[in-house]
This record gives structure tokens, C-alpha cells and sequence, in this order.
């Protein structure tokens, strides 16, 4: 990927928009445009200063590492975390007792500890919006419990479909919530709790383009 692809990529997995990044650059927002639009490019001082705000290096903002150029390699190390290419699947199910991950869109690259125990999931729907769109990346961790205010991957019935809500606990009960005012939240209690399947936390989302 180029340095323009790869500066818009790093924003938006920020959620950072060409304002915000401009600020913190003290610069305007037209540079930051020319930047990723590939009509203009920033000086090498710049670049770092970018790569420090979007916690990356320089080197990956440049495109100079490049996958597919060394190799098989497929990991790079920052510290304890590596970019790491990890799946990207259309939809998670619950059936024969464990957790079905379908539909194969390829690999994204994710900055993680352990890539083997993550999975992107594309969003469907928009009972999450307006922060998260249909169509959007979401990272998760495989995980089988969540914490009260996560946002989770959660499977409802033995052979129910994924689906990306806030995981509530409430008394007795937890409720799914959606970010999207339009939709009603799910409550689950009782033995009907039994029914409800953690397939993970989701830790970032990003858009796709």
C-alpha cells in the first residue's frame, strides 16, 4: 500500500478525523487531505510525528514493510504487540455446542499481543449506529466472558447468528444493548441464560473502504 492509503488507513482505525489529526499536527486540514490524496507528501520530521500520533512507525507509514516482499513473514514486533494478519469473517453461530465462524473475507492487518485469539467481524446491520456502520471491521478477542458495560459478540439460541451489542448486567438479567435508539435492547434472564453464548470482546472497530 502507498504512503496516502496507508496514512487514511491509520487515521480512521483511530477514529480520528483529517481535523483532529491536522490539530494535533498544527497543520491545516487541506494538508492532511494532500497528504492522502497523494498530492503532496509530508517531510521526514512530519511523518514521524504522524506515526507517533497513530501509534505506528514511520517505516509502516512509508509502506517499507511490506509483507509480500519478505516472504511469508506476516508479523512485525513493536514491544510485546506484532501487526499481525488475522481473519475476517461474515458471521459467528453457536451449533453442536461450540462456536462456528463462517464466511471467509480474507485477512486485515490488527497491533496485538496474541493474533491466534483474535477474528475481525464484519458488522451488519445498523442497531449499532451512528458509531458503528454496517459493513465496518470489528476486532474481537476470543473470549467466553465480558465484563458489565463490554461490548460483545453474543450468540442468543443454540443456532442463533453473532450479533454486536453493549453487554449489560442487570440484577438477574443481561441485557444486550444497542447503540442505535431505534432498536429495543434484549433481555435475558433465567433459563433462557443458558442460551446466551460470549464469543468475544470487541476491542476496536475500524471502517472499510
Amino acid at each position: 500500500m502507498s504512503f496516502p492509503e496507508l496514512l487514511r488507513q491509520c487515521r480512521k482505525q483511530k477514529h480520528m478525523s483529517q481535523a483532529e489529526l491536522a490539530s494535533l499536527l498544527g497543520v491545516t486540514q487541506q494538508a492532511v487531505g494532500k497528504w492522502e490524496s497523494g498530492k503532496s507528501s509530508p517531510d521526514p520530521a512530519t511523518v514521524a510525528k504522524l506515526a507517533e500520533i497513530l501509534d505506528t512507525t514511520a517505516d509502516y507509514l512509508l509502506g517499507l514493510f511490506d509483507p509480500a516482499s519478505e516472504g511469508q513473514t506476516e508479523e512485525r514486533f513493536f514491544g510485546s504487540y506484532v501487526y499481525s494478519l488475522i481473519p475476517v469473517i461474515g458471521t459467528v453461530k453457536a451449533g453442536y455446542g461450540a462456536l462456528a465462524f463462517e464466511e471467509d473475507y480474507g485477512q486485515e492487518y490488527a497491533r496485538v499481543k496474541d493474533p491466534s485469539n483474535y477474528f475481525y467481524l464484519v458488522v451488519r446491520g445498523d442497531s449499532m449506529e451512528p458509531r458503528i456502520q454496517d459493513g465496518d471491521l470489528a476486532l474481537v478477542h476470543k473470549q467466553d466472558t465480558l465484563e458489565n458495560g463490554d461490548l460483545g459478540v453474543l450468540i442468543y439460541g443454540d443456532e442463533g447468528e453473532g450479533t454486536l451489542k453493549r453487554y449489560i448486567q442487570r440484577g438477574n438479567c443481561v441485557v444486550l444493548q444497542p447503540f442505535n435508539p431505534a432498536y429495543s435492547e434484549m433481555v435475558i434472564k433465567g433459563e433462557d441464560l443458558n442460551h446466551l453464548h460470549i464469543a468475544g470482546r470487541v476491542v476496536e472497530t475500524k471502517a472499510k473502504w
